[in-house]
């Protein structure tokens, strides 16, 4: 069959039965003995352990051999020097645990002796390559697989003996046995073929018997060889013969028919309006026939990327996403690549829904070249960021290596990439134009993918730049240009942010009450996205909006007003809580109900992001001259009032702790007061009930000053 990449070229391989080399000992016809014409004698070693990373790859290799050779003779068909056979054209995988044995059997172009002695004997020239430049004037329309001559050579990775039965499709031609058991020396003779195409058996080593097995042939057929381009059929030859039955009316020329019978109606027993039961026929006896069971192809020849997008629906995408990444859940849209100049390109990316953080993201963009597998998530063909969606792309322009399982990063690999990117944008700034209601219902979801690329490629992020959306507290969608224009009057060239919209509901309040906007940005992806947007754009500046506490907050007051009440409420809170190191600022809030808050420099909580994706979560911001948290605490408020009143006062101390629990949004229970820790411990401090907490929790300390000054009295 195929044997190496090496005989592809000119002919190709077919297989039918084996041989043992037992049965050519002796034979007087044409026998040779010779040996290959490697460089060294240490090649099967390496190639057996080191030829390729994938010891199943062989199935890969062979099959695509197999196509190759078919591939060629259709070619030579339609050139008119070889006449169209009955038979359609297919290979054939036959295991036998048995035996210990798989065999690669097509029926393509096959080799003449000369020619199994120059692209199998001679390790490394590749047939296809020699076909390819015999008929370079008159075949260009299918592209033949191999390149190099070693993917052959791939089945004494798994095979203590390797046999070929081949027979050249050239008129006159003899059939032709080849043997080799891994070493340097081989058998050449006469066979026993007599059909067209090639037989390749792999009489298998002890580490490979697995793939003597039925179904694990059909998984590597499936991982590998579920597009080629020629239909493929497994058999267990243990298995015996397998039938199968169906209607009499059905059955076709090609069937072979074993029995024919007559299958019993269903019937059911029924109540009549009358309360009487009688047997009603559900299905009428039928005619049926036992035939010999019929092939099925594991492959699909006509991939969903090799059709025309107007020849697609929408449900024929759904469900080859489902076919091929067993992904249930509906991806949100996709895009068909079809590109037959400069390079011949086609291929479909899904943008899947997702929910989960950026970090366990993981998509599968699947490579293949002439719909033969090479290998997921190639990076110098598909850009970086688009790793993180789910499609496949063919490019039979591809250059590939030895293996098949890498590309040289060269320019043309470069520009394949670029296309790629340039599709991708387009297909997304399209929808932001012409379908902006779905682009803002997709944003969700595709935004990281988007963001992404606008770090990781520069092209990418000039087509997109009119296209980034950011969602405000009212859920309307905004470019950079408009949230910009909603806080100009305030803050110019400033956009506030939130993260986590529960956590940060009071200074949410704080902000709509003023009238002032944020977005919101709740992706990890997005820290480093808006630093990037920063230093692209002059002057602008994104701010979480507990960064700091702006004028439109405060009432006017002058520094030497809340000077002696800072100093008293600074010391009584570092005292209170054993931290000489906190930072505390007095504020007159205009609103009277916010007790406390605790602020963060923006350049602080980066350095601390920051940190924590390095893995320095543990260390102080501040050695890198970032500075920490500042207690804000609200000169209007009551429970403020108290603590700068009552400075020695006996609860105090509890109630600075829980002013400070409070800023930070999360209680410390064990210091709540004994007569509402029970009812603190029923509401639960989860994401749902926080809110509800926080403002429990103010009540409560309300309602304990109101005990404290009745018993003062």
């Amino acid at each position: 069959m195929y044997l190496s990449y090496i005989y592809e070229q000119e002919h190709d391989t077919g297989m039918t039965h084996l041989y043992s080399r037992k049965l050519f000992i002796g034979d007087v016809y044409n026998m040779k003995n010779g040996n290959l014409s490697i460089n060294s004698e240490n090649i099967f070693p390496v190639i057996k352990k080191w030829l390729y990373s994938d010891h199943d790859i062989f199935v890969r290799e062979l099959i695509s051999n197999g196509c190759d050779a078919v591939t060629k003779l259709k070619k030579l068909s339609l050139m008119g020097e070889f006449d169209e056979p009955d038979e359609p054209y297919r290979i054939d995988v036959t295991t036998s645990a048995n035996d210990k044995t798989i065999t690669f059997t097509d029926n393509g172009i096959g080799m003449t002796k000369e020619e199994v002695d120059e692209y199998i004997n001679q390790i490394a020239f590749s047939g296809a390559e020699a076909f390819l430049e015999k008929y370079k004037d008159k075949a260009n329309d299918d592209q033949i697989i191999g390149h190099f001559g070693l993917g052959f050579y791939s089945a004494f990775m798994v095979a203590d003996q390797v046999t070929i039965d081949t027979l050249s499709f050239k008129d006159g031609a003899e059939s032709v046995h080849w043997s080799c058991d891994g070493g340097t020396e081989y058998d050449i003779s006469e066979g026993t073929k007599t059909t067209p195409g090639t037989e390749i058996t792999l009489y298998l080593n002890e580490d490979s018997y697995e793939f003597a097995n039925e179904y694990k042939a059909k998984e590597v057929l499936d991982k590998y060889c579920s597009f080629m381009p020629v239909p493929i059929f497994v058999t267990n030859e243990d298995a015996g013969e397998q039938t199968e039955e169906i209607p009499e009316e059905e059955v076709t020329e090609k069937d072979t028919v074993l029995d024919t019978f007559i299958k019993d109606a269903v019937t059911e027993e029924v109540e009549k309006e009358d309360g009487t039961k009688e047997t009603v026929e559900k299905v009428p006896a039928k005619k049926m026939a036992k035939i010999v069971k019929r092939p099925v192809a594991i492959n699909d020849i006509h991939p969903l990327w090799t059709k025309h997008p107007n020849e697609c629906s929408d449900e024929d995408y759904k469900e080859f996403y489902r076919k091929v990444f067993h992904d249930y859940k509906e991806p949100l849209f996709w895009i068909h690549l079809n590109m037959d100049y400069p390079f011949n390109l086609k291929g479909i990316l899904y943008f899947p829904k997702i929910n989960t953080e950026y970090e366990s993201i993981e998509g599968t963009i699947k490579l293949y070249n002439n719909q033969v597998f090479v290998a997921d998530n190639i990076k110098e063909v598909i850009p970086e960021f688009l790793l993180l969606l789910k499609g496949v792309i063919d490019c039979p322009d591809l250059p590939l290596n030895v293996s098949r399982s890498a590309l040289q990063n060269d320019g043309f690999v470069k520009k394949i990439s670029d296309y790629i990117t340039k599709k991708v944008a387009d297909k997304l700034s399209g929808m932001c134009k012409t379908d902006k209601e779905n682009y803002e219902k997709y944003w969700n979801d595709i935004n990281p993918f988007i963001k992404f690329g606008c770090l990781k490629d520069e092209k990418f992020a000039e087509k997109m730049n009119d296209y980034i959306i950011f969602k405000n507290l009212d859920g309307k969608y905004l470019t950079l240009k408009e949230c910009l224009e909603e806080n100009k009057e305030k803050h110019e060239n400033t956009v506030f942010y939130v993260t986590d919209e529960i956590e940060q509901s009071q200074y949410i309040n704080m902000f709509k009450n003023e009238g002032i906007d944020a977005v919101i940005l709740t992706h990890n992806i997005d820290q480093p996205f808006i630093t990037n947007m920063e230093s692209k754009n002059e002057n602008l500046k994104f701010k979480r909006i507990d960064a700091d506490l702006s004028d439109s907050f405060k009432e006017e007051t002058s520094k030497d007003e809340l000077k002696d009440m800072t100093e008293k409420l600074s010391k009584t809170f570092k005292d209170a809580l054993g931290n000489e190191n906190l930072t505390v600022s007095v504020e007159k809030l205009k609103d009277a109900s916010i007790s406390s808050m605790i602020t963060l420099s923006e350049e602080s909580r980066r350095m601390q992001d920051m940190m924590k994706m390095y893995g320095m979560a543990g260390m102080d911001p501040n050695m890198f001259g970032a500075e920490g948290q500042t207690l804000v605490l609200n000169a209007n408020n009551d429970l403020v009032k108290y603590v700068a009143e009552h400075a020695d006062g006996e609860n105090t101390k509890i109630i600075c702790e829980q002013l400070y629990d409070l800023a930070m949004g999360m209680g410390r229970r064990e210091h709540v007061h004994s007569y509402f820790h029970q009812e603190i411990s029923a509401e639960g401090t989860s994401v749902g009930n926080q809110g509800r907490f926080l403002a429990r929790h103010e009540v409560y300390l309300l309602y304990l000053i109101f005990l404290i000054r009745v018993q003062s009295l």
